[in-house]
């Protein structure tokens, strides 16, 4: 029997890497309100947190790594006794279990930065879930696996005491840089763990020379060409990545070393709100046996989900091993890419479907991180809201944004990729006036770039942010490519661009004084 004891865990009974078999069968006894879809997917249930707590993210302040963290609203300081006291209480809480789960497995498919990951948790579905999030060892592997590089306690069902030094609420997710070691408190959302190894892999690939990167990529299975593509949540990113012409690496986290990229993760983590087979058959078949389902809702007779129900949250999810996607690539890694891609989903109506990109522009866009919240998405949102993450990531980062700038703009300029910015927001006007842009156009322009139609097609000047828009994409009608043109009030247009271009401004002067004059001026004209 697997035992925990260097943990101070005294359970007996802790099955270690459980097939997902035995992992649904645990769930449908433990798992209150876990169930079986139309499809064969576990559905499963995190509880009041159905998304991730950011406010409640710490990083413990050491001296070894003290210097290298980026303090702030995205990485909070904890003390070192503070993270031993929300340690004990999760151990105590996984003692008090009859039953544990352990998974060993892999973050990373490039044997010299690959991590040795364990997983300690309560929950069936939390062990599924990243039993099909990290990379599955083999039977060997397993056997071997020793020491890991990282552990997880999760006891997300047990808060956190609100009155224990620097906690502001039950939740807390707590890393420690030199421990490596994660603590969850207060959550039982399964993504706090698969952002939990990305965030501590943003700490220690750059400290390598190696860039992590919030992204999807594919490659191109004739020639081998890759792309990676960079967005928050809701640009596209996972949708766009499944595409049937490309093979993919992986959907959401990368690295990027002198030997090319390699996917962090052994899974897709897609959300699943308004899911339909027919907009994306990939991800839809994907949601089989071994998957698990977040948080959706499905009729009680024949266990259909109901894919357009956000009666729970918006942020249904689901989470399936990568080679359920027919033409995923594995291993998961390519040669250095040829396209990087921003993906920004723009509500304000005022950034071209598609436009190429200078390296200055590159690396102000990629600090940037820019995409809109619209309307009706949370409290309080009655009109388009710019929403600015730098690097495509900013919660999971550990470094300062430029460090991860830096060695983006190192890697386009000595493998000479091009770089392009693609809108898969609103066209025509802004959110409530205007269309959003639909996927068809979005994956004929991903088309035209991956083939080479877009390297020498005319471009227009956008004034206002200075951006070479392409003018011209085969699939995609021409009457949509320059924003100015498709509003029906042009004076609307450009006040609507001046005010995005001032949130742009106004958000990037905290970042101004750690990147040179010529990106300070790839940004929109005054």
């Amino acid at each position: 029997m697997f035992n925990l004891r260097k943990y101070e865990i005294e359970v007996d009974d802790v099955q270690r890497n459980a097939s997902p078999a035995a992992l649904y069968q645990e769930a449908f006894l433990i798992d209150k309100g876990a169930s079986l879809s139309d499809t064969g997917a576990l559905i499963a249930y995190s509880g009041d947190k159905t998304g991730r707590s950011p406010k409640d993210k710490r990083v413990v302040k050491h001296p070894e790594s003290s210097d290298d963290v980026w303090w702030g609203p995205v990485n909070i300081g904890l003390d070192e006794s503070t993270f031993c006291v929300n340690r004990e209480r999760a151990v105590d809480y996984l003692n008090t279990r009859q039953k544990l789960y352990c998974l060993d497995a892999f973050a990373g498919w490039d044997p010299e930065c690959r991590l040795k990951v364990r997983v300690i948790c309560a929950r069936p579905y939390h062990a599924l879930f990243m039993h099909n999030m990290l990379i599955r060892p083999t039977a060997e592997e397993l056997e071997n696996f020793g020491e890991p590089d990282c552990v997880i306690l999760n006891a997300g069902a047990f808060p956190a005491n609100r009155y224990t030094t620097g906690m502001t609420s039950k939740t807390s997710v707590d890393l420690s840089l030199e421990r490596k070691e994660v603590v969850i408190l207060g959550t039982q959302y399964a993504g706090e763990m698969k952002k939990a190894v990305f965030t501590l892999m943003n700490y220690l690939m750059p400290r390598q020379g190696v860039l992590s990167m919030h992204c999807s990529a594919t490659v191109a299975p004739e020639t081998g060409e890759s792309s990676v593509l960079f967005g928050l949540s809701g640009t596209g990113k996972t949708t766009l990545s499944a595409d049937p012409q490309r093979e993919l690496i992986g959907d959401d986290e990368h690295c990027w070393t002198d030997n090319g990229i390699f996917n962090i993760e052994g899974g897709c983590y897609a959300k699943a709100i308004y899911l339909t087979r027919e907009a994306e058959p990939q991800i839809f078949d994907a949601l089989r046996f071994g998957a698990v389902l977040e948080n959706v809702v499905y009729d009680q007779a024949d266990h259909h989900v109901d894919f357009g129900d956000s009666s729970i949250t918006e942020n249904t999810r689901g989470a399936y091993p990568i080679e359920f996607i027919p033409n995923a690539r594995i291993p998961c890694v390519a040669t250095h890419p040829t396209h990087v891609i921003f993906l920004t989903c723009d509500a304000f109506g005022v950034l071209p479907p598609v436009s190429r990109l200078t390296p200055e522009q590159a690396e102000y866009h990629f600090i940037s991180g820019y995409t809109a919240k619209v309307a009706g998405t949370e409290v309080g949102v009655t009109e388009p809201e710019a929403t600015f993450s730098p690097c495509f990531g900013g919660p999971f980062l550990v470094w300062h944004p430029g460090k991860y700038a830096q060695l983006l703009s190192e890697r386009i300029n000595r493998h000479h990729a091009n770089v392009w910015l693609v809108n898969t927001g609103w066209n025509g006007g802004p959110y409530g006036i205007g269309k959003r842009i639909d996927l068809k156009s979005t994956r004929a322009i991903l088309e035209g770039i991956h083939s080479g139609a877009l390297a020498d097609a005319p471009t227009v000047r956008e004034p206002v942010f200075g951006l070479e828009i392409v003018s011209e994409c085969p699939g995609v009608s021409k009457d949509i490519l320059v924003p100015r043109n498709t509003w029906s009030d042009t004076a609307s247009y450009d006040e609507t661009a001046k005010k995005l271009a001032g949130l742009f401004r106004d958000n990037f002067k905290s970042y101004a004084d750690g990147v040179s004059e010529g990106v300070r001026a790839a940004g929109p004209a005054e």
